[in-house]
């Protein structure tokens, strides 16, 4: 029997990224969580993932010169990135705000609205066009999210209005990047990424911080354990490599299996790891419905592109021309600088991870609509 080296080195990627996904976001949950290492400052440790992502890029970059630095106008520089970087930094910080108030079984359940989100502000920014059968099955994700929220036992309304807020900040960053970064044919690799997005980002989260918890910090004993930052900081920047490796070697389906599969995953550590975390038969239903919608949604997509394309490459022959073509525009600037889909612009949607970017397949690009965290 043959080994497909090409496909067996994808799948040890998808791992890497389930394994590194699901990390960051319960490990995050932990040092947030006031039952636990209680550092409640959702902004501070944002931030602290920012500051120390856009650090790397530049020792990788101006020291050790892994990269070249891209040519940044001004004008591109405040028109696209500046934008872009403060919805990043809103969608962050919501998103991990919501670790304060609710569980990270019902958080990755209300991430099922990242396609309807989406699809939304695609159709209000001009991106993309109202159909009835994308329509129908974003009906159906939303009354999926209902019903698992209506049978959350712990329902927080702050919580979900800081996640579902923090959803549709992410979906509209998604929507900018391609009518900002698309329109001008500009490309970047993930390390340039990190290095002009990273610190954008962390200026904008300075605002909030020096209102909100800057007070607190001044008033109250919060513990910084060094290595416990260090760590966290690394696991995320470790997630933002991992899915451009992931987006490099396959494709969109495959993706969006492997972020199900990680969904659902998380859903059944974090009521181990959190006792608190309590599913119930509702939620379960609800989840399942939403996913439903998400698939048809996903099919529905896939259709449209294979309608078309005149021809359709195996699954290895496509991998192989995916990375050959990644390889030759790594130190491109990318109209993308997270790696989701253009045209909807959702497929993996992780905290900390959407600055990332490659070159992707047609296919890639067009057809998710997702999460992450």
């Amino acid at each position: 029997m043959v080994i497909n080296k090409t496909l067996v080195l994808t799948y040890i990627y998808l791992l890497i990224y389930i394994i590194l996904s699901s990390g960051v976001i319960l490990y995050n949950k932990w040092v947030l969580s006031p039952k636990y290492f209680n550092f409640p400052l959702p902004i501070t440790l944002t931030m602290i993932h920012m500051g120390f992502s856009g650090f790397v890029a530049f020792l990788l970059i101006r020291v050790f010169k892994v990269v070249a630095p891209v040519k940044m106008t001004f004008e591109i520089y405040a028109t696209c990135v500046v934008p872009i970087s403060a919805f990043f930094a809103s969608s962050l910080w919501f998103g991990n705000t919501a670790y304060l108030h609710i569980s990270v079984a019902f958080i990755q359940m209300l991430k099922a609205l990242m396609p309807v989100a989406t699809f939304i502000m695609a159709v209000i920014c001009g991106t993309d066009k109202p159909r009835c059968d994308v329509f129908s099955n974003m009906l159906l994700v939303s009354v999926g999210v209902v019903i698992s929220s209506y049978g959350e036992i712990h329902f927080n309304i702050v919580g979900t209005v800081y996640q579902v807020t923090g959803i549709f900040a992410e979906a509209l960053r998604l929507v900018l990047t391609q009518v900002l970064l698309q329109k001008k044919g500009l490309t970047l690799n993930p390390i340039n990424s990190l290095y002009y997005i990273a610190p954008c980002s962390f200026v904008f989260l300075a605002f909030p911080w020096y209102v909100l918890e800057k007070p607190t910090m001044e008033v109250s004993q919060i513990q910084f354990n060094f290595w416990i930052f260090f760590s966290n900081a690394l696991c995320a920047l470790a997630l933002n490599f991992s899915i451009f490796l992931v987006i490099g070697r396959t494709g969109a389906v495959t993706i969006r299996v492997a972020g199900v599969l990680k969904d659902w995953i998380l859903i059944a550590l974090s009521t181990v790891i959190f006792p608190e975390s309590t599913i119930t038969g509702l939620n379960i239903i609800g989840y399942a419905i939403a996913l439903c919608g998400v698939v048809m949604y996903n099919y529905i997509k896939v259709k449209d592109v294979k309608a078309s394309q005149p021809t359709v490459d195996s699954l290895p022959d496509r991998i192989n021309k995916e990375w050959k073509m990644e390889k030759k525009s790594s130190d491109k600037f990318n109209p993308d600088v997270s790696g989701e889909s253009p045209r909807l612009g959702a497929e993996i949607n992780d905290e900390e991870a959407p600055l990332i970017t490659s070159r992707l397949s047609h296919i890639g690009r067009t057809q998710l609509g997702n999460h992450a965290a």
